[in-house]
């Protein structure tokens, strides 16, 4: 059985899992440390601040395990993105990333936010249309890769 949890504050066990569904996805690079307790560290304390950063933050869960998750960054009035959906790959196809994205749009009406956006990877916006969000044709995700000073 999956239960799903929105999290405020995320234990050291909670918070590794995390980190460890980010570098699954490819989103969390495995680091080269001149001390592994030292870069664990690092990486936890900046685990906690997106977690805590996050407008919500949630788990799915298998016993005690966090197998999914995804979280939502938010002005917290009237615009809101959700991001960081993913789900551990033995766990796939079963509609646990549909009831994760569901939850958290679910979460940001009750909050009152009605501008739902967010950037689908390569390959799944299919799994996104499929809960009724649609791509718009007059934007363009980008990505700032070097500040030009003017």
């Amino acid at each position: 059985m999956i239960s799903f949890s929105f999290l405020h504050k995320a234990g050291t066990n909670q918070i590794d899992q995390i980190i460890k569904l980010y570098r699954m996805a490819g989103w969390w690079p495995e680091s080269i440390p001149t001390s592994i307790i030292e870069t664990k560290t690092d990486d936890q304390k900046l685990m906690t601040k997106i977690i805590t950063g996050s407008h919500c933050f949630l788990t799915a869960i298998h016993k005690t395990e966090i197998i999914g998750m995804g979280r939502v960054i938010s002005d917290k009035i009237s615009d809101a993105y959700i991001q960081d959906v993913t789900v551990r790959s033995d766990f796939r196809d079963n509609k646990i990333g549909s009831k994760i994205v569901s939850l958290l749009a679910e979460r940001l009406q009750q909050d009152g936010l009605g501008w739902i956006g967010l950037i689908a990877e390569k390959g799944s916006c299919s799994f996104y249309q499929r809960l009724g969000f649609e791509i718009m044709p007059k934007a363009t995700p980008m990505l700032l890769n070097k500040l030009i000073t003017l």
